[in-house]
C-alpha cells in the first residue's frame, strides 16, 4: 500500500508517499527511493511508478520494509529544498512508525543516483547502504570531486549499477565514482549491465541478491572525515 502523507518543510507543506508492507514485523527497516528527473512534479503518484515500486508491485514479498518517495520539484535535481524535502519524509516516517534505526538505506535511478550519493556525503553516519543505479557525482555540490566524496562515503557498504550503453548518463559515471570508492576502502560491488542503456533500474531492482544484500547490512560508525 502506498500511502499518501505531507510534511512540512521550511513552512511548506510537501507531499510524498510510503509503501507500508503488509504484516510485516516491526520494527521495520526503510528505504529512501529518490526517482529520476522524468518522476519530477508536485503529484506524489509519478514516484512510485518507474524504479523501485513497480519492482515491489510485481514482488512486495521482495520488500518487507517502508520505502519512502518523495518528490522532486521539476528542473532543479536532488539538492537544496528538494533533498532537504526528502530527508524530511524520511524523518517524517521515522517519527510515525516503529524503524529499525540501525537499517536504513538510500537508493535512486538517474538523478535520483546523484542525489542518493550526495545525500550520503551529506549525512554518512545516518545509511547502512547506498545503491545509486545509472547516477553519479553531483560535483556542482559544494564543489565535490570522487576523491573527497569517497572519504565520506568510504564507511557505508554500496552497491552500484549502470548499463554501459547508457545514453543519457554515461557509464563513466559510475566506473570513476566505483574507482575512488575502492581507491578508499569502500566495500562496492559494482555491477555493469553488457548492452543496456539508461533503463538499469529494472534489472537492478529484480536482481535476487539486492535485497537480501541491502537488508543484511546494518549502519557502523563510517570514520567520515
Amino acid at each position: 500500500m502506498f500511502v499518501p502523507r505531507t510534511v512540512l518543510v521550511d513552512g511548506i507543506l510537501t507531499r510524498y508517499r510510503v509503501y507500508v508492507p503488509p504484516a510485516a514485523a516491526a520494527p521495520l527497516p526503510v528505504i529512501l527511493f529518490l526517482h529520476g528527473a522524468g518522476e519530477s512534479g508536485q503529484d506524489d503518484v509519478l514516484p512510485t511508478t518507474v524504479g523501485i515500486g513497480p519492482a515491489i508491485d510485481a514482488a512486495p514479498e521482495r520488500f518487507p520494509a517502508l520505502v519512502v518517495f518523495p518528490q522532486a520539484s521539476r528542473g532543479y535535481g536532488w539538492r537544496g529544498f528538494n533533498l532537504d524535502a526528502a530527508v524530511a519524509a524520511l524523518d517524517d516516517v521515522e517519527r510515525e512508525f516503529t524503524t529499525d534505526r540501525e537499517r536504513v538505506y538510500v537508493t535512486g535511478i538517474s538523478m535520483g543516483g546523484y542525489g542518493t550519493w550526495l545525500l550520503g556525503v551529506q549525512q554518512p553516519e545516518r545509511f547502512a547502504a547506498l545503491v545509486p543505479v545509472c547516477g553519479g557525482l553531483d560535483r556542482g555540490a559544494g564543489g565535490l570531486t570522487p576523491a573527497r566524496a569517497a572519504r565520506r562515503l568510504a564507511g557505508i557498504p554500496q552497491w552500484v549499477f549502470h548499463g554501459d550503453a547508457d545514453d543519457v548518463i554515461a557509464v563513466d559515471e559510475s566506473r570513476v565514482m566505483v574507482q575512488a570508492l575502492r581507491a578508499a576502502g569502500a566495500a562496492v560491488r559494482y555491477t555493469e549491465y553488457a548492452g543496456v542503456r539508461h533503463n538499469s533500474w529494472d534489472r537492478a531492482y529484480a536482481e535476487p541478491e539486492l535485497m537480501p544484500w541491502m537488508f543484511a547490512q546494518r549502519r557502523r560508525d563510517s570514520g567520515a572525515g
